[in-house]
């Protein structure tokens, strides 16, 4: 009896208009949600600014003249007239090979040319006396054009002496072997005692390269390169940075440009001369290499502000509701911390540049600029 007491009850609480708006009340609650809460974020204005127009490109350094030495001549390496690695000048010993032979040939050659020039003088004397007597008709015409062909033979002779003694000297001067132009000298590739032949792989001894200046081999895609054209710029500058991350201290100048685009790499080779006094760059480094041609209009915004995903990269921007809206960009070179944007932006547009990860399409935020 008791317990049924208590069931009645109950369900006249619950039939009570009271109990009837309390219930109400807990659905609405548990059906309404309240507003979304605004995230706060810093934003900075898109202002177009003069930026340089850049292109940045992995290169590779080599030395603006590689010059290998080789002998002209054969014979025994006698000696080595200089340090592997130096630093030469042009005209500087560097190999000197026997000359003994050659010196007896050129004293040959002399012997010869002084034999063909007595003989000539001889001729000229013959000559001169028949015809003399050729003018008192003492002798025949014919023996008179004979000492005249005979001069003329021996001058020849005279002549071909001296070619043989000036071949004989140029191979003695062959025998001391110096450097064609100055630079840094290589290793030597053949050592003293080594019989050299000049129609043999034996003949090349070292190599010297010039590194100041020095050149600098890189590839643009055909894209930049067409931007590259494009700016009209002539004095296009080159910097470059080093293994440490440092900046060469002297800027470059572009010293050729290929006319074919690589059918295999979609590029197009390009060259720089940069000074290089103090061999700070060395022939085979990598480099880091930026080209600058110019100015041009465009806003910059910072690397952090650049998000990417499936389509492209994006920033997001606060729409004139207050709320977040991605926008595609176009992004061009680096430009130190910032990014540069070619399209995607126009000047006022207020750019988010943190709390990124909390933000989606419609989300109300809170600048702060």
């Amino acid at each position: 009896m008791k317990r049924f007491s208590l069931v009645l009850v109950f369900l006249l609480a619950a039939c009570s208009p009271g109990g009837a708006q309390d219930g109400k009340k807990g659905e609405a609650a548990k059906g309404e949600a309240g507003p979304a809460q605004a995230v706060a974020v810093t934003a900075i204005e898109a202002t177009p600014r003069a930026v340089p127009v850049s292109f940045e490109a992995v290169g590779r350094t080599e030395g603006s003249r590689d010059v290998q030495v080789r002998a002209r001549v054969a014979g025994i390496i006698e000696r080595q007239l200089y340090n592997e690695g130096d630093t030469v000048k042009a005209g500087a010993p560097l190999f000197r090979i026997e000359r003994a032979p050659y010196e007896i040939e050129a004293a040959q050659a002399r012997a010869a040319l002084a034999e063909q020039t007595a003989r000539r003088e001889l001729a000229q004397q013959e000559m001169e006396r028949l015809k003399g007597l050729a003018d008192r008709r003492a002798i025949s015409q014919k023996e008179a054009d004979q000492a005249v062909s005979a001069t003329r033979q021996s001058l020849a002779s005279v002549q071909m002496a001296e070619a043989r003694l000036r071949q004989a000297e140029l191979n003695l001067s062959y025998t001391t072997v110096n450097a064609p132009i100055g630079g840094i000298t290589g290793r030597a590739l053949q050592s003293v005692g080594t019989l050299v032949q000049p129609s043999n792989d034996s003949a090349l001894l070292t190599t010297i390269t010039r590194g100041d200046p020095i050149w600098v081999r890189f590839a643009l895609s055909e894209a930049e390169y067409a931007r590259l054209r494009g700016s009209g710029e002539k004095n296009v500058q080159v910097a470059v940075e080093l293994a440490d991350g440092k900046e060469h201290p002297s800027k470059g100048k572009l010293n050729f440009s290929g006319s074919t685009v690589d059918g295999a790499t979609g590029t197009v080779q390009m060259r720089a001369e940069l000074p290089n006094p103090g061999q700070t760059l060395l022939p085979g480094q990598y480099v880091r290499v930026r080209v600058v041609a110019g100015t041009q209009q465009a806003i910059v915004v910072p690397q952090t502000a650049v998000l990417q995903n499936e389509t492209g990269r994006f920033v997001w921007v606060a729409g004139a509701d207050g709320k977040a809206v991605p926008r595609t960009i176009r992004a061009g070179a680096w430009l130190g911390e910032n990014w540069v944007v070619l399209e995607g932006l126009k000047a006022g547009d207020s750019v988010i540049v943190d709390n990124l990860a909390r933000l989606r399409p419609g989300t109300p935020v809170q600048m702060k600029k």
